[in-house]
């Protein structure tokens, strides 16, 4: 999700084509903690495609929007954690370095090394249009 680049529209293709074929119970399992990118991309999915919007199991966004609703009566983390960093290498980086959110690419269960972040971050840099 960089600036100059966002694999949306990709997303939203390949739900269009393939959604008879998905085996939608393993690809909510396979995004586990981090569902909500996962029902981001079937909600704009249904804004991009109106008349297509039943091609998404009913009962996959069903799901999610009811841990969605989980959430909101749950206690909220007591750590300032930033996930923007699994999403994009250099966006959320302010976040992190100047607002003392924590970088989940760093917490115990992710997994990536310390050194693949600072790898993974710099090679930004030499992606971005000059």
């Amino acid at each position: 999700m960089e600036r100059e680049r966002y694999d949306g529209g990709d997303v939203a293709h390949l739900l269009l084509k393939c959604s008879e074929q998905l085996d939608w119970h393993r690809l909510v399992s396979r995004f586990d903690s981090h569902w909500r990118v996962l029902l981001s991309h079937l909600i704009l999915f249904g804004y991009i495609y109106p008349s297509e919007r039943q091609r998404i199991p009913e009962h996959v966004v069903e799901e999610l929007l009811r841990r969605v609703d989980n959430e909101s009566t749950a206690l909220t983390p007591a750590d300032q954690a930033c996930q923007g960093p699994l999403l994009s290498r250099i966006q959320y980086l302010p976040d992190v370095e100047k607002m003392g959110y924590k970088d989940a690419r760093l917490a115990p269960d992710s997994k990536m090394s310390p050194e693949e972040t600072i790898d993974w971050t710099a090679a930004a840099d030499s992606e971005e249009p000059k």
